[in-house]
């Protein structure tokens, strides 16, 4: 897997981009990513859609290169760590956060984020509350008009079309606007919005190879 990264700057801090659906903040040490939906593919099987642990398992390899890469102190989920509550994908990823028990983990709730004081013990979350600010940067699920700070944001699920005369191709995207930075989702097993985008923002679209800004 090849990680490919972009500096951008948001409130005079560095931001770096990745093409794994994650950012990463140099002045936090914070690796920040949203929408990773742990427990959707068991949910599916559980109601008797047979999906194959791989999809997880990815998810979750994926997050393991990046921690390798940046070397967080911290990292920030901004809304829906979880789908559907605790089932055995659950227990998969407490397993493989075990690892990495030096590393804070910080929840900034999201709709579906219903955990119980059990499944929060279970976590082991070093921080959880429905935003998170820092310094003049709110961090919340989905954006809040009400609110002046500059905000990062997930719950979109943010894609771009890709328009093409064989096939048209969705893409996800991060969306820069004046006040919100929009993340994709993380889980590759999410559905791509292409419609309710933040208006007159820029969009890095990536590839396994390449970041485009359009």
């Amino acid at each position: 897997m090849k990680i490919v990264a972009k500096n951008i700057n948001i409130q005079n801090e560095v931001f770096t981009l990745t093409n794994q659906r994650a950012l990463f903040w140099k002045k936090e040490k914070a690796l920040i990513l949203s929408d990773l939906h742990i427990g959707k593919t068991a949910h599916f099987r559980k109601n008797g859609i047979a999906l194959s642990n791989q999809i997880f398992e990815s998810d979750l390899k994926r997050l393991s290169v990046l921690i390798e890469y940046f070397q967080p102190e911290k990292i920030i989920v901004v809304g829906d760590l979880l789908h559907a509550g605790d089932n055995s994908d659950v227990d998969k990823f407490c397993e493989w956060k075990n690892q990495f028990s030096e590393i804070e983990f910080h929840l900034v709730e999201g709709n579906h984020d219903r955990i119980s004081k059990k499944l929060e013990a279970k976590l082991c979350l070093n921080f959880k509350s429905t935003q998170l600010a820092i310094d003049d940067i709110l961090l919340i699920h989905d954006f809040e008009k009400s609110n002046p700070k500059f905000q990062i944001t997930g719950h979109i699920h943010p894609g771009i079309l890709i328009p093409s005369k064989i096939k048209n191709i969705k893409l996800p995207c991060f969306a820069l606007s004046e006040n919100q930075l929009l993340l994709p989702a993380f889980s590759e097993f999410t559905g791509l919005d292409t419609k309710n985008l933040p208006k007159k923002g820029r969009f890095y679209i990536f590839t396994d190879a390449k970041i485009y800004e359009v």
